[in-house]
C-alpha cells in the first residue's frame, strides 16, 4: 500500500481549509433562482432557499410574491393558509397578511396593531426564471442578475427540468467545471473514451472560472451524433465550463464535423444553464435550461435530445447524492489531492469561502447610518 507522504497530506488538508465545502455558510447577497416562473401561481407555493422557509404566490394582476413561510403570532406556517385575494390569512388564528408582508388584520381585536409584519424578498422574473434576492436590501440590484438571453431568443430552441437534488452546490459547481467526469460518471450517456485525456485551456479571474475542453477529432456520444449528424470518428467537441455566479453555471458546446471544408461545413451550437440554488447544507434545487441553435423545428429530435441529456443530468444527481453521503463520514485523516484540471473548482471554492467569510464578518458589525461594506462582486 503506497500513501502520499505526510508533507503532501499535511498540505493538501492546508489548501482544502481555504476552500468552500457543504459547511460553509451561504453567501445571501447574490440573486439565486426561487422557482421556474411557470411554477409561482395562486396556489401557495413553500420553498425552503439558503436555508429559509419561504411562500410564494401571485397576485391577481400576476406579480409573484415572496415572504417568510410563517405568521408573527404564533410561527403556523403561511403556505399551509388560505390566500384572499392578494392577502393571506393565517390558517391559525386569522391574521391577515398584504402582499407586502404587513400585518392589517388581527381578528380578535378592533385594531390591528402597527409596524408588524414579516419579510418579504425581492423577486425578479426574467424569462422562464424567477430570481430572488435573500441578502442586504441595500445591495439588491437587478442589473447583477447574470441574464441568459439566448433562453428567450426565438433562434433557439429550449427545454428545461428540475431535481431536487440530494447534495450540496459547491460539489455541483465543482463537477461542472471538470468534466473530465463525462469519460466515466457518463460513460453510457454523452461521454466518450478520450474525453478526460483531451487538451484544455483555463480562465480564471476573480468571481468566473472557466475551463475550455477541445475533444478534436472525436466520435461522438449517439445523443450528439443522432442531432448533428456527424456520426464518423472526425467530429469536433469543443466544451466551455463556466462558473458565472454562486447560483449559475453555463456549459457551451461546438461541434463540426473537421472533414468538411472549413468555409461550408455546418457549425452546430448549444447551451445548458445550470442553475444551483442551496436549499438546505446538503440539500439543492436544481434548475436546467438546455438549449440549441439548429433543428428549431423538429420536435421529435428535440424530445430525443431532452431525454438522453435529462439521464444524464440525472447521473450527476444520482452520483453527487453518494458522494454526499460519503463526506459526511469523513474522520481525522481524511484528505484529498487535487490536479491540474481542478485548477478552476479550487480557485471558484476559495472565492466562494471568501465571500461568505465576509458577509459573516459584516453581518457581525454594527451597521453605521448611510454605510455598506458588504462584498460586491
Amino acid at each position: 500500500m503506497t500513501l502520499p507522504a505526510e508533507n503532501l497530506i499535511l498540505s493538501s488538508r492546508k489548501a482544502a481549509s481555504q476552500m468552500a465545502t457543504r459547511d460553509t455558510p451561504f453567501v445571501f447577497n447574490e440573486w439565486y433562482v426561487a422557482a421556474f416562473a411557470a411554477d409561482v401561481g395562486r396556489e401557495l407555493l413553500p420553498r425552503t432557499l439558503l436555508g429559509k422557509r419561504i411562500l410564494m404566490y401571485r397576485t391577481r394582476e400576476g406579480t409573484a410574491i415572496a415572504m417568510d413561510d410563517r405568521c408573527v403570532h404564533r410561527s403556523y406556517p403561511l403556505s399551509k393558509s388560505t390566500l384572499d385575494g392578494d392577502t393571506i390569512v393565517c390558517n391559525y388564528h386569522g391574521f391577515r397578511y398584504s402582499e407586502r408582508g404587513e400585518l392589517i388584520e388581527v381578528p380578535s381585536q378592533k385594531a390591528c396593531p402597527r409596524g408588524i409584519g414579516i419579510r418579504t424578498y425581492p423577486l425578479v422574473e426574467r424569462g422562464p426564471l424567477l430570481w430572488i434576492w435573500m441578502g442586504d436590501t441595500r445591495l439588491a440590484d437587478d442589473s447583477r442578475i447574470p441574464d441568459q438571453p439566448w433562453t428567450a431568443d426565438p433562434t433557439w430552441e429550449c427545454s428545461s427540468g428540475y431535481f431536487h437534488h440530494p447534495g450540496n452546490y459547491v460539489s455541483m459547481h465543482e463537477n461542472l467545471l471538470d468534466l473530465t467526469h463525462l469519460q466515466f460518471l457518463h460513460a453510457n450517456t454523452i461521454g466518450t473514451p478520450d474525453y478526460a485525456s483531451a487538451p484544455f485551456d483555463l480562465d480564471i479571474e476573480e468571481g468566473h472560472y472557466k475551463l475550455v475542453r477541445r475533444v478534436v477529432p472525436t466520435t461522438l456520444s449517439a445523443v450528439w451524433a443522432k442531432t448533428t449528424k456527424i456520426e464518423g470518428p472526425t467530429a469536433a467537441r469543443i466544451v466551455t465550463s463556466e462558473f458565472i455566479s454562486p447560483a449559475l453555471h453555463r456549459v457551451s458546446v461546438t461541434f463540426y464535423d473537421t472533414a468538411l471544408p472549413e468555409h461550408s461545413r455546418p457549425i452546430f451550437h448549444i447551451h445548458t444553464a445550470h442553475v444551483l440554488t442551496p436549499e438546505t447544507e446538503h440539500t439543492m434545487h436544481y434548475h436546467i435550461i438546455h438549449g440549441r441553435d439548429f433543428a428549431q423545428e423538429d420536435h421529435a429530435l428535440g424530445e430525443f435530445m431532452h431525454e438522453q441529456l435529462f439521464a444524464a443530468f440525472e447521473e450527476d444527481v444520482e452520483g453527487l447524492g453518494t458522494l454526499e453521503e460519503v463526506i459526511g463520514d469523513v474522520d481525522e485523516n481524511h484528505y484529498e489531492i487535487s490536479v491540474a484540471s481542478d485548477a478552476p473548482a479550487v480557485a471558484m471554492r476559495v472565492y466562494l469561502k471568501r465571500r461568505a467569510a465576509l458577509e459573516a464578518a459584516a453581518r457581525s458589525t454594527p451597521r453605521v447610518a448611510g454605510s455598506s461594506e458588504q462584498f460586491r462582486p
